[in-house]
């Protein structure tokens, strides 16, 4: 799987051509410590000043190069792919090579970071249900109004949530006719091939 890059992402990896491999390598630090501890604007001004270019184009560069770094970890794309991806940057053969050996060195503990920062979702623990129907009202005197009432119990970091729901039957079968439609959609090559590659 190639990793296609917008044409904005070209032009602010376009900067690295114009330094030595030292300097990438550095940025190439640069951009795990913003993974790790977010932005410090003093970095891109130090450098900025060591390269005599203005800090927006060391920003630029350091977030191409975090860009090109973290899709690729999180495609885990192959080493081929990787080449192939960057290819078109029309990159010396020495900085392919130093991409690719920043891209290998860092892609584990890339995914790492990822991983802790994806949301943490509740997670179903059970499920009571009750069906109301109301027969007549002062108002009315033959009346059918069933009611169906849900209480949805969920798991959420070692806490347990409730949640109530409610809902008429008619509604209640159009969701389960959605959830079983994309049940079905889950198996289905191309949503297996997705999946295998979020993995």
């Amino acid at each position: 799987m190639l990793l296609v890059l917008s044409e904005e992402q070209k032009e602010h990896l376009g900067f690295l051509p114009q330094v030595e491999g030292s300097v990438i390598s550095e940025f190439g630090r640069i951009a795990m410590e913003f993974l790790r501890k977010g932005m410090n604007p003093k970095i891109y001004e130090g450098a900025a000043r060591k390269l005599n270019v203005s800090s927006e184009s060391i920003q630029h560069g350091v977030e191409g190069l975090m860009y090109l770094l973290t899709e690729s970890s999180k495609l885990m794309i192959s080493e081929i792919d990787f080449q192939d991806s960057i290819l078109v940057l029309g990159f010396s053969e020495e900085l392919n090579a130093l991409l690719l050996q920043l891209y290998l060195d860092n892609r584990k503990e890339i995914r790492s970071i990822l991983s802790e920062l994806a949301p943490k979702l509740p997670s179903y623990h059970s499920l009571e249900w009750r069906l109301d129907v109301q027969l007549a009202s002062r108002s009315l005197r033959q009346q059918i109004k069933p009611v169906v009432t849900l209480k949805l119990h969920l798991n959420q970091d070692e806490n347990r949530t409730t949640k109530i729901l409610q809902t008429d039957p008619a509604t209640l079968l159009h969701l389960i006719q959605q959830l079983e439609q994309a049940l079905g959609e889950m198996k289905t090559n191309h949503c297996r091939r997705i999946v295998r590659n979020i993995k």
